[in-house]
């Protein structure tokens, strides 16, 4: 058992090979079209809206198509069926999103540069959790906003839930929604990390696996 912690250690503090180090710059390097890009995007299609309404969803924002006519025209929609405004200051997400975003880059680029596979396994670990606790979030925003629905409205629509992926039939609407640039770009964050780790591992390994076995050891 001491021989197995001893080697665990070994491992997870060696030192990987230049290829994980540089998967782990360019994860880091992959959260910026975060910031410039949407997450995700929401279109609206009816017989009275040809074009569709857009909705694009940022780290830190919400723009409607059109320049920004469209943002209007869902929430003058929203307001027959009884569901609140889509307004920024409604989503905490924008909030918190941008820095939690930039502190990922820097735990990967601390990766990169301490080189350890411990420091690349804590980076796929911090990452994975920020991705499903923001997917968790967002589905949950999702079905708030369809099921809260306020009882004077003009309009009587029983509760639903705007679809998180792919397309759905709400009332005369043809609702689309699905990941943007952005998070394509964190998609790819998750694979760079994910080979970084398992090549690290691979490297690692054979040179602890080689270590000596000290005298009187197991």
């Amino acid at each position: 058992m001491k021989r197995l912690l001893e080697r665990s250690h070994a491992l997870l503090t060696a030192p990987v090979g230049a290829t994980p180090r540089v998967l782990a710059l360019v994860a880091a390097l992959l959260v910026v079209p975060t910031y410039v890009a949407p997450l995700w995007n929401l279109t609206m299609f009816a017989p009275q809206y040809g074009d569709g309404l857009r909705l694009d969803i940022y780290s830190y924002k919400l723009e409607g198509g059109n320049h920004g006519q469209d943002l209007k025209e869902i929430n003058l929609l929203n307001h027959y069926i009884g569901m609140h405004d889509l307004a920024e200051e409604d989503f905490r997400e924008f909030k918190w999103m941008p820095f939690v975003l930039g502190g990922l880059a820097l735990v990967f680029l601390r990766a990169a540069v301490m080189g350890r596979l411990l420091d690349l396994l804590d980076s796929l670990v911090v990452f994975t959790y920020v991705g499903l606790f923001s997917l968790w979030s967002f589905g949950y925003k999702l079905y708030s906003y369809g099921h809260d629905l306020a009882p004077g409205a003009p309009v009587k629509v029983p509760p639903f839930m705007p679809p998180m992926m792919g397309s759905a039939q709400l009332a005369n609407f043809e609702v689309y929604s699905y990941p943007g640039l952005g998070s394509y770009a964190l998609f790819a964050v998750g694979f760079a990390l994910a080979a970084a780790l398992v090549l690290g591992v691979r490297g690692t390994r054979r040179r602890v696996v080689a270590l000596p076995v000290p005298a009187g050891g197991p």
